[in-house]
């Protein structure tokens, strides 16, 4: 048991006066290049999903996998 109790002074001490935490502004920073390159990820899944996927309801565009699929028909 005292190995653990060990343990856990060893880690709040590390975590209290060894740890480099960011600033608000890296952090505000490090938030917004996640946001934008989520965003940006998931618009390029939205595109491929639009242009490969078969979707026989849409009258604009059924997409690519909906012309093949009809070849074999």
């Amino acid at each position: 048991m005292e190995k653990v109790r060990v343990y856990f002074k060893e880690t709040a001490n590390e975590l209290l006066y060894k740890v480099t935490w960011p600033s608000w502004e890296e952090l505000q920073s490090s938030g917004m290049v996640v946001l934008v390159s989520s965003l940006i990820v998931a618009f390029m899944v939205f595109l491929m999903d639009f242009i490969f996927g078969a979707q026989p309801e849409n009258n604009f565009f059924h997409g690519l996998l909906y012309y093949v699929y009809e070849i074999f028909r």
